[in-house]
């Protein structure tokens, strides 16, 4: 079965073959996770741009730089969590993934949008990390719960 055109198809490609950032943007972030979830750090730094910047709205952090990045996420997670990568979807230079992050029992949902450089090296990634609430008393009858 052979993969249908999309956005990032150049004209001057055949049918089937494609621009190299969608296929280096899911096997990078794919890489990303793999490597942190293995504590792998030196491959997780090789996939960095340099001049990366992290960034989490919900706790307004934002980390600068490689080193710094690395750093944060050894020494800023030091349990024995664990995570999967639920959904990962790219297109161009660009992906996002939904992951289940599991840190002594506690289940949280991570969602996280990358941005890779001209070379494939993720240049910024935007982390957000929402929490379950029950749903307003007033849509109790429109919604299914699961």
């Amino acid at each position: 079965m052979g993969r249908r055109p999309g956005p990032v198809d150049r004209p001057d490609l055949g049918v089937g073959e494609h621009d190299v950032g969608v296929a280096d943007a899911r096997t990078v972030v794919a890489s990303y996770w793999s490597s942190a979830d293995a504590r792998d750090w030196t491959t997780f730094g090789d996939l960095l741009a340099d001049d990366v910047v992290y960034e989490a709205p919900q706790a307004r952090e934002r980390v600068r730089g490689r080193e710094a990045y690395v750093r944060f996420n050894v020494e800023g997670f030091p349990t024995d969590w664990h995570l999967t990568v639920e959904r990962l979807i790219a297109d161009g230079s660009e992906a996002a993934t939904w992951i289940r992050f599991v840190d002594s029992g506690k289940v949280q949902t991570g969602l996280c949008f990358f941005t890779l450089d001209e070379e494939g090296k993720i240049a910024h990634i935007v982390d957000f990390w929402p929490e379950p609430y029950q749903p307003p008393a007033n849509r109790v009858d429109l919604a299914e719960r699961y």
